[in-house]
């Protein structure tokens, strides 16, 4: 049988124009297209070819040789390149984009930003994304209290905290007391197990031993400096998303380090961004 959502070996039943129509064997009128672009030179009737099945957009079975960013049942990180009166649109690396609906966001998702989901195929038999992944995340993490795990956030709630897919497969907790303003949906944490509860769900605290980053993250705002001539147009009124893109840390973390630096009089601040001293 063809499954929608899954790579698999099909057999080429005919060539024509338009491309190959696949089978699986079973049932010669289960058959799948694949476009007469990405058929491979010199095919003949009988050659297997590994391909992707899913939908174009007019709901018809269709496969590719091309290998999509995610499967049927699988988690991913992936990035929001549209949002339209019926979601929003995911790149997963096909031709099509992958649709996340309203109803399955667990947050209101922005353009440009990348979310952890799962990929599912709702009561039409068609492919789409997830952000509700609470009940398919497991308890029984192989992880011992200190030790220091890595997972993406993919909902937060302001009275519980923000929930964590720790490897995409087991929950995980940064309670609310341990949370900050920067932490959004789709950001990966690293963070270290503090407790471990009797349903077998992890706690987790980010903020552990953080004076140690300091360091780090002052040695990056000082390169950056010195490739751009002594000035970065950031300030701590800059919005955490920027921060997160241009220096691949979190808002809180650019102000310790930009305070150890003023601190340590290597930078000044401006109304118009950050100075090197000196330069």
């Amino acid at each position: 049988m063809i499954t929608v959502g899954k790579t698999q070996v099909l057999t080429i039943e005919r060539i024509t124009a338009i491309g190959a129509y696949l089978s699986d064997g079973s049932n010669e009128k289960d058959v799948v297209l694949l476009p007469e672009k990405e058929v491979p030179k010199n095919s003949r009737v009988g050659n297997e070819i590994e391909v992707f099945v899913y939908r174009d957009s007019k709901d018809r079975l269709i496969s590719t040789t091309r290998q999509p960013k995610i499967e049927l049942g699988a988690f991913a990180v992936l990035k929001v390149v549209d949002i339209t009166k019926v979601g929003a649109f995911l790149d997963w690396g096909l031709e099509k984009d992958l649709l996340l609906p309203y109803n399955e966001q667990t947050v209101k998702v922005q353009k440009g930003r990348n979310y952890l989901i799962n990929l599912y195929t709702d009561k039409s038999d068609r492919l789409c994304a997830t952000m509700k992944i609470y009940p398919l995340l497991k308890a029984d993490a192989p992880y011992k209290i200190g030790e220091w795990v890595e997972g993406y956030v993919y909902q937060i709630n302001p009275e519980i905290g923000a929930f964590v897919a720790i490897d995409n497969l087991y929950h995980g907790l940064i309670l609310t007391k341990d949370t900050n303003s920067d932490i959004h949906c789709g950001e990966k944490i690293h963070a270290r197990i503090s407790e471990i509860r009797n349903d077998g769900k992890l706690v987790l605290s980010p903020n552990k031993k953080a004076y140690k980053e300091i360091p780090k993250d002052a040695v990056v705002i000082l390169t950056k400096l010195n490739e751009s001539q002594g000035f970065l147009p950031y300030n701590d009124k800059t919005d955490a998303f920027i921060i997160k893109k241009e220096f691949n840390m979190s808002k809180s973390s650019f102000k310790r380090a930009v305070g150890k630096l003023l601190k340590e009089k290597k930078i000044k601040i401006t109304e118009r961004g950050i100075e090197k001293n000196g330069k």
